[in-house]
């Protein structure tokens, strides 16, 4: 049995727009993260994990790496923290990208929150294992703010993809 599915076709994504999308939520995840508060979604990684499901093969592995080590150096922690967990979300991503597509924004969100949650465990295991201190019950909020934060990522990420190629009233597409 087929699943019916009614999606507008989508335009092929611009290198340009995911370099400036990633710059731009880098830019976003240093400014919430001068506030020091915990339960604040980190966008960078909610743009990673969305280009590593939407573009496996033009947003992988190393651009996460670069991007996690960049987070690393803004925030001072210990370096590869941000980098560790930014590269396990992109392979999470790569691992479903093709049955996860399949569900509604609402499905989306949950079955991405597990990989948000072991992404906040892991570098939260990374910085007790060092010594650090635990920071705070509000901590566990960020994968839930995360994943409340998918449909509005869906929205804006997916916009330019969305408008017609060469618009025309005789023609349905």
């Amino acid at each position: 049995m087929m699943i019916e599915r009614r999606q507008a076709l989508l335009l092929p994504v611009s290198p340009w727009f995911i370099a400036i999308s990633l710059i731009a939520s880098l830019l976003l995840s240093m400014l919430l993260g001068l506030t020091h508060a915990l339960w604040l979604p980190d966008v960078l990684a909610v743009t990673i994990f969305f280009w590593g499901i939407h573009q496996p093969r033009r947003v992988g592995m190393l651009i996460a790496f670069i991007f996690g080590l960049w987070m690393d150096v803004q925030q001072s922690s210990l370096m590869g923290q941000h980098a560790l967990c930014y590269v396990v979300l992109n392979y999470f991503a790569f691992s479903m990208h093709r049955r996860l597509l399949w569900f509604p924004i609402k499905e989306q969100m949950i079955q991405i929150l597990p990989f948000f949650i072991v992404s906040d465990a892991l570098g939260l295991i990374i910085r007790l294992s060092t010594g650090d201190e635990f920071p705070g019950w509000s901590l566990l909020l960020s994968p839930f703010m995360k994943a409340l934060l998918w449909p509005l990522a869906n929205l804006i990420l997916l916009a330019p993809q969305r408008r017609a190629h060469d618009p025309d009233a005789n023609r349905p597409i």
